[in-house]
């Protein structure tokens, strides 16, 4: 089962994508906004993030940049935005436009996920894990 870290400071949105997300086998926590997403990040593993882009505070960017110059920058990242034309393409390994249903955000996930996974394979062999199970596991 995937980790995965849903960063929205939208709370209502957030719960939603949790409920998603778990009714469909990942596990998934919440961050209210950015700087709440740093700390998680840190004090977590997570195998993948979502976050929104505009967020008062430490925004998504803001987010993008900490992982990306962690010790765990190969972290896959979805952002969602209401202005996805602003979003730079290269910062993120997938974008989700608001508003989306559900199998656009499972599709992105999967595919994601997916990419991820071979892109581990082919650099450290076979010792990782199946698609759909966590590395942490």
């Amino acid at each position: 089962m995937y980790n995965i870290l849903i960063v929205d400071d939208e709370k209502m949105v957030s719960e939603v994508l949790q409920q998603i997300l778990s009714r469909f086998g990942y596990h998934a926590e919440v961050a209210l906004g950015g700087h709440e997403a740093l700390c998680m990040f840190d004090d977590g593993l997570f195998d993948l993030v979502i976050t929104d882009i505009r967020m008062p505070g430490v925004d998504g960017y803001d987010v993008v940049r900490h992982i990306r110059n962690s010790d765990r920058p190969y972290t896959p990242i979805i952002g969602i935005s209401g202005t996805p034309w602003l979003l730079k393409d290269h910062e993120f390994d997938g974008i989700i436009p608001k508003p989306f249903g559900t199998q656009t955000l499972l599709s992105a996930v999967k595919s994601v996920m997916s990419r991820a996974l071979a892109l581990h394979r082919g650099a450290y062999g076979k010792t990782l894990p199946a698609e759909g199970e966590s590395h942490l596991t």
